[in-house]
């Protein structure tokens, strides 16, 4: 299937895996920090080829990054929402947001769900709504997906 793309200002959003920074991604989310114990390099590849991956760049740097987890129809989940330090606050989540919500690949699921502790202001304006057994989880309901 072709690659979804869109533009914000200067900036690309794609989910072309093509396109995506293995060394950045990977160095962004799997090497060990206080709070992860890492995800082995060799296990890395599985998780960009089982997913769709959205990467923000700027000119050929890649700058931002999502993923999706998705069956395509009843459910997907949003994982590893990140933009760059001195790219934030300038609009880019809610544009990587937008995108994710327009991608055509995935814009008729039913059920999405994403986990946040900071950002469930962002969240809420695409519709998700926090769970009141686990405020840090959230979920949205499609109501204009096909049935």
């Amino acid at each position: 299937m072709k690659a979804f793309e869109t533009r914000y200002g200067k900036y690309l959003i794609s989910d072309c895996k093509r396109r995506l920074d293995p060394i950045y991604v990977y160095n962004l989310l799997c090497t060990p920090t206080a709070t992860s114990q890492g995800l082995p390099a060799s296990r890395f590849p599985i998780i960009v080829r089982n997913s769709l991956c959205m990467g923000v760049y700027d000119g050929g740097k890649q700058i931002g990054y999502a993923r999706i987890i998705t069956d395509y129809s009843e459910f997907a989940t949003i994982w590893d929402v990140f933009i760059d330090e001195p790219y934030r606050k300038k609009g880019m989540g809610k544009a990587l947001m937008q995108a994710i919500m327009d991608n055509p690949k995935i814009k008729g699921v039913y059920r999405w769900f994403l986990m946040t502790e900071n950002a469930h202001s962002l969240y809420e304006k695409y519709g998700f709504k926090r769970e009141m057994f686990n405020p840090a989880f959230m979920m949205y309901v499609n109501q204009n997906a096909a049935t």
